[in-house]
């Protein structure tokens, strides 16, 4: 695979990060937990991080890092709030956009794993999978773990 390619699928990944660093951040100001809203800032937190692990090898591969989100990122955070404005923020309707968000970035990271990169990014890029591919399943299940509370009441 040539240098240019893997600059791509890398800052392909860094605009997926920096969109979930993104909600999780608007996720964290609209929460109404103090449970959920810590969660969501140190996921935000996690995000910059694996933007800036990222960032780092497209600089090692000599390429221009991403540093911007995606269009598809802005219009998800921009349909949060809104969706967010119209059911009063709850914290079930950002745990289902947050799980939506996080589909994409499930799915972003299993196609980037999927196209033959290097073993030493290949290695960063699982890593980070494994542990969004958690945070998918987390909000998840606090998201179902909610539905099933508001179900008895």
């Amino acid at each position: 695979m040539d240098n240019d390619k893997i600059i791509g699928i890398l800052n392909d990944l860094i605009e997926v990060c920096r969109d979930g660093q993104a909600g999780f951040r608007e996720a964290a100001e609209y929460a109404e937990s103090p449970d959920l809203k810590t969660f969501f800032k140190e996921q935000s937190l996690e995000r910059a991080q694996c933007v800036g692990d990222l960032q780092q090898q497209v600089q090692v591969l000599g390429g221009d890092p991403d540093n911007s989100g995606s269009t598809a990122g802005a219009v998800h955070r921009a349909w949060m709030t809104i969706k967010g404005t119209l059911t009063g923020r709850d914290d079930k309707g950002i745990l289902n956009e947050c799980e939506r968000g996080e589909d994409s970035a499930v799915d972003a990271f299993e196609d980037a794993l999927r196209q033959g990169l290097p073993t030493n990014l290949r290695m960063i890029v699982e890593k980070q999978y494994l542990h969004i591919k958690g945070v998918h399943d987390r909000v998840k299940q606090m998201r179902d773990a909610r539905s099933a509370t508001a179900g008895r009441t």
